[in-house]
């Protein structure tokens, strides 16, 4: 799986990004059950990439909440 650009990210409505969110929490969660019962990977890298895009996603929404509220 590549990175998600953040451009693609600020593209997406709020439902959007939380099912893309739920969708790659679902998969880090699985990746993550099977390093822990000692199977090998499909990808060595994708529990990184996964996380990373996670945290791209939940950048964006915090800054969409920030603008909201009136923060900086």
């Amino acid at each position: 799986m590549p990175l998600i650009k953040t451009e693609d990210i600020r593209d997406m409505d709020q439902s959007e990004r939380k099912e893309k969110l739920a969708e790659l929490r679902d998969e880090l969660m699985h990746e993550q059950g099977v390093a822990a019962m000692g199977g090998a990977p499909e990808s060595p890298g994708r529990i990184g990439t996964l996380k990373r895009n996670i945290a791209r996603i939940l950048t964006v929404i915090n800054e969409e909440n920030n603008k909201t509220k009136g923060g900086n």
